[in-house]
Parts: C-alpha cells; sequence; structure tokens
C-alpha cells in the first residue's frame, strides 16, 4: 500500500487547494475576477462555450491555492522525512521554495484546465452549469465529473515521476473515489449544489 500513500502525499497541494477553491470562490472578495472565462460566448449550437461556472476568479483561485498550499506542505515534508520520501516529486526535484511553487502552480493550471472540456461537453448536451445530468447522461458525466481534474492532477505526477500506464490510471481511479468523497463533504457543508 506504499503506492496509495505515496498518491495522496504526492497530491495533497491539489486536493487541499480544490476544497479551498470552493471556499474561495464562494466568498464576496476579487469579484472582478467572478467572470466567466468564455466571456458569455456561445457556439453555433447556441450553448455556451464553457458556462458560467468556469470563471477567472476560480482559475486564478486554484492557482494560487495550490502554490501556497505545495509551499507549505513542502515545509511539512521536510520537517518529517517519511512524508518527504513518499512525496514523488521530491524523488526527481529538491524540496525548496521555488520548486514547489513551481509544482503547485503547474497542479493548479492543470486541475483548472481539465475541467473545462467536461463544461465544453455538458453545455453541447444541453446541460445547464451546476446541474446533474439528465438519466442518459447522468452516470457518464458523473464519473467524468470525478476524474476530469484528477487527470491533469496525475499528468504533472508523470511529467516529473514515471509513473507507468497501469500506476497512472490506478491514481486516477482512486483520487476520482477520493474526489466523490470530497464533494460529498462539501456537499453536507453547503458549498456545492449537487452531491457528485
Amino acid at each position: 500500500m506504499t503506492w496509495l500513500a505515496q498518491m495522496y502525499i504526492t497530491l495533497v497541494p491539489g486536493l487541499v487547494a480544490g476544497v479551498l477553491n470552493m471556499v474561495w470562490c464562494t466568498v464576496g472578495v476579487a469579484k472582478r475576477l467572478a467572470r466567466p472565462i468564455d466571456a458569455g460566448r456561445t457556439l453555433k449550437d447556441g450553448e455556451r462555450v464553457f458556462g458560467d461556472n468556469k470563471t477567472w476568479k476560480g482559475l486564478v483561485g486554484m492557482v494560487g491555492l495550490a502554490a501556497a498550499v505545495a509551499v507549505v506542505w513542502g515545509l511539512v515534508c521536510a520537517g518529517v522525512p517519511s512524508l518527504e520520501a513518499h512525496m514523488l516529486f521530491y524523488q526527481r526535484l529538491p524540496n525548496t521554495v521555488a520548486v514547489n511553487l513551481g509544482i503547485g502552480a503547474a497542479i493548479g493550471v492543470a486541475y483548472a484546465l481539465f475541467e473545462l472540456p467536461n463544461s465544453f461537453l455538458k453545455r453541447r448536451a444541453k446541460i445547464r452549469p451546476g446541474t446533474r445530468a439528465g438519466s442518459g447522461w447522468r452516470i457518464g458525466f458523473s464519473v467524468l465529473d470525478q476524474i476530469d481534474s484528477v487527470i491533469g492532477m496525475v499528468l504533472v505526477v508523470a511529467v516529473v515521476y514515471p509513473l507507468g500506464v497501469g500506476f497512472f490510471w490506478l491514481y486516477v481511479l482512486v483520487g476520482g473515489l477520493t474526489h466523490a468523497g470530497v464533494n460529498l463533504g462539501l456537499y453536507a457543508a453547503r458549498l456545492r449544489k449537487n452531491p457528485l
């Protein structure tokens, strides 16, 4: 089960930043950034490119928070040698503030960008932002909702540390299940409109 510990230790910046970003997006600060990334544009089908829920505030928040969490997590790992030994990034890179800022920013960018294709597909399927898909699409989009950002984060890991295809998809699976659990918690805390 070392791989499981490595996965969670390595993905802490993205997992924690994802939760913090949900809070960040609900507070009334940085209102100028709360504009949709697609600027309200529609395609030929009359639907928005991504919708109102994909905002510059969310993107900036995810990148900044992931970078900050990565720096703090790097300091924690430096003080606990067993954590540092299991952090996959530190197998190839030094545990420094600069490296951690870069790792965190990359994780934040990947997390946010890998959610966009899912939103694009939902708009093409005429699923309103923040709502659940109808019965014909529900399972597919529920799975995609849990793994899209995880795929982005695991790709960042794979660029630095060769995971292999099997471990890549195992990380995505376990990360997706973790994401689902976190979303259920956020729903219970009223930070999400839908449980999954």
